[in-house]
């Protein structure tokens, strides 16, 4: 196999990850489940319960509700992802290529609803994203640098074969109930839908003249769903202190979609007739709350993303596509609440979140460990009715890559911010 054909292969299959919406590295993974969670870093969401968004990380606190809460948001996160010291190249013939700023604005809604059924039984459903991003090169990236003809395997290529476009969103819909066993333990469990759908973009006007309808070397537009579930407790000491333990389950996906690449660069015009199965990483998290003053709180969480279970990706075929070396993920979140008065509640948080990747890397999927510095506040409209505001600064690493014939140092930075508003009846 050239090393075109090896290639673009392997960026098909990265492209159809993308779209499965939960087997992606640590830097897309969306902790933007509303505009609260956002204010603390997230940092004691699993037992919190301070509106509906609650269910989205543990069906259990849902107890903790003894009137119907409704919660509808919309978080934004602006990425800046920074390409320098980029070389390309092979042999002899190694070029340096321009520095490069990508990214992107995505929009994540949100929609909860809780509904106690009596003083036992509570019901809820939800609509909101665990993963999306977008990042774009300029068109053409690198077309300057292109390698002389000449060179076997990969002669004509730019940079723009390992940068384009990557754009990527998910929908996860949610149905939950819990069960309040006596006043100290809760239990929950929930059935998650999940809709992915990603596109990708490479080597953009390469391939005209082989196919003037679509001159793009590599062209993905692809989709899947897939069935999980979500468990949880939840352990109240008493009305100011209490613990949350939640466990996700996630599924195999199998996806498919509209794949596109260059027949004259592959020598072969698909990958196969079968589709890509994708193992996705289960999630447990741990969190604490703690009303330590009538006016002040610290929460705090542990979450465990299993990427490790992402070794490869193939086909219902059994043809290998492309291997991954990813590590489990960790994110440390700590927190605090001031209840200043009536009106007004004010937090903020840090979070540190490990990177997935370890060994594989890309210039068009920058990851590292990362840190999140967070702050909101809830203004009270009344006693039934808030608005809540959420903003976080993300803050990543230097990271050197290697991939394929391009080597450069990436690093990914973000802003996130959140508006939403919740009643309860």
């Amino acid at each position: 196999m050239n090393k075109k054909r090896l290639f673009t292969k392997s960026v098909i299959a990265f492209a159809v990850t993308m779209a499965s919406q939960q087997a992606v590295a640590a830097g897309f993974q969306l902790n933007a489940q509303s505009a609260t969670g956002l204010g603390r870093a997230f940092a004691g969401d699993a037992v919190i319960a301070d509106n509906a968004s609650a269910m989205a990380r543990n069906p259990a606190a849902m107890s903790l509700f003894d009137r119907p809460a409704l919660s509808l948001g919309i978080n934004a996160v602006d990425t800046d992802i920074n390409v320098k010291n980029t070389e390309f190249g092979a042999g002899p013939f190694v070029n340096d290529v321009d520095d490069a700023s990508v990214g992107g604005v995505s929009y994540v809604p949100n929609i909860y609803y809780i509904h106690p059924i009596n003083d036992k039984f509570t019901v809820g459903a939800s609509i909101y994203s665990n993963f999306g991003t977008k990042t774009e090169f300029d068109s053409g990236y690198g077309q300057d640098q292109a390698l002389p003809d000449f060179i076997p395997g990969v002669g004509g290529l730019t940079p723009d074969v390992y940068g384009g476009l990557t754009d990527v969103k998910s929908v996860n819909f949610g149905l939950s109930g819990s069960y309040r066993i006596n006043q100290q333990w809760s239990v929950g469990a929930g059935l998650d839908i999940i809709y992915g759908s990603g596109k990708l973009q490479r080597g953009r006007g390469l391939n005209a003249g082989n196919d003037p309808s679509n001159p793009d070397l590599l062209n993905v537009d692809a989709d899947g769903v897939g069935f999980g579930f979500n468990v949880g407790t939840v352990y109240e000491l008493n009305e100011n202190h209490r613990f949350g333990l939640s466990y996700r389950y996630s599924p195999e996906l199998e996806v498919d979609g509209d794949m596109y690449y260059s027949q004259s660069t592959t020598g072969n015009p698909n990958i196969s007739g079968d589709k890509l199965k994708i193992a996705l990483p289960d999630m447990a998290e741990f969190s604490g709350y703690h009303r330590v003053h009538q006016q002040f709180a610290v929460h705090y969480s542990v979450q465990w993303i299993g990427w490790s279970s992402f070794a490869n990706l193939e086909t219902t075929g059994g043809d290998v596509l492309n291997n991954y070396e990813w590590q489990d993920g960790w994110h440390y979140a700590l927190g605090g609440t001031y209840y200043l008065n009536n009106d007004w509640t004010l937090r903020a948080g840090y979070m540190y979140d490990t990177s997935a990747q370890d060994k594989v890397t890309s210039i068009s999927v920058p990851d590292s460990d990362r840190q999140w510095f967070s702050g909101g506040f809830t203004y009270h409209l009344d006693s039934k009715s808030n608005i809540d505001v959420g903003v976080t600064y993300l803050v990543g690493e230097d990271i050197e890559v290697e991939e394929g014939i391009i080597s450069a140092t990436t690093r990914a930075d973000a802003w996130l911010y959140g508006i939403q508003y919740s009643r309860s009846f």
